[in-house]
């Protein structure tokens, strides 16, 4: 049997128990990280609003893509307005090419 290809996007998906968010290689996104930089929602990623779980699901996409505190830190509230806040419904996806289509953009 074959396995099934590695996913190459972020993906969210909201069930009765939360929400959960995968990264292009399909393990789970670490809220952890994005914690230590700013600490909007300890409990958790959100999307589809202008709140504290998307401001924080904003910071960590863009901590993990680019691995850059600083740059996630300068440009995840913008993001998450322009991004993330837009996602409606039960899930999304996010190509990592689509991220730095974005960044291009929004940083110099």
């Amino acid at each position: 049997m074959r396995a099934a290809p590695t996913p190459r996007c972020y993906a969210g998906r909201r069930d009765p128990d939360g929400t959960s968010v995968t990264r292009p290689d399909g393990s789970p996104l670490d809220l952890e990280p994005s914690l230590a930089v700013w600490r909007h929602s300890p409990s958790g990623f959100e999307w589809g609003f202008a709140g504290s779980g998307p401001a924080q699901l904003a910071l960590a996409l863009l901590l993990d893509h680019t691995g850059d505190s600083v740059v996630a830190q300068s440009h995840y509230q913008r993001f998450k307005v322009d991004v993330v806040a837009r996602w409606r419904g039960m899930e999304w996806t996010l190509e990592p090419r689509e991220i730095d289509a974005w960044l291009a953009v929004h940083t110099e």
